[in-house]
């Protein structure tokens, strides 16, 4: 029993510093210049709202690697994609939730 709290304490503290996958994709953490909190920072201004999902993936256009933002603001979902490389804003349209 006490080998068990020990072991959901250490789980917890993971989870709560962040060393846990805290994103889909955080494998491709290493080949990105832009970190999540940059990222989110250049998301949240190309749409402002409540970030709902985040993934870093490989997809095609800028550098191949983006950061994927779903942002909600109201009843609306935009996906908001950012070159995980160069920062740019790769795209900023309504989810249509097709993917």
């Amino acid at each position: 029993m006490k080998k068990q709290i020990i072991i959901g304490l250490v789980l917890v503290g993971l989870v709560a510093s962040g060393s846990a996958l805290a994103f889909k994709g955080e494998q491709y953490s290493k080949e990105a210049k832009v970190s999540l909190t940059e990222a989110k920072a250049i998301a949240s201004k190309a749409f402002p709202g409540k970030i709902t999902d985040v993934e870093l993936e490989k997809e095609a256009g800028g550098s191949g690697l983006r950061y994927s933002f779903d942002i909600q603001r109201g009843t609306v979902t935009h996906e908001v994609g950012v070159d995980a490389v160069t920062g740019k804003v790769l795209e900023n349209s309504i989810d249509n939730g097709k993917d």
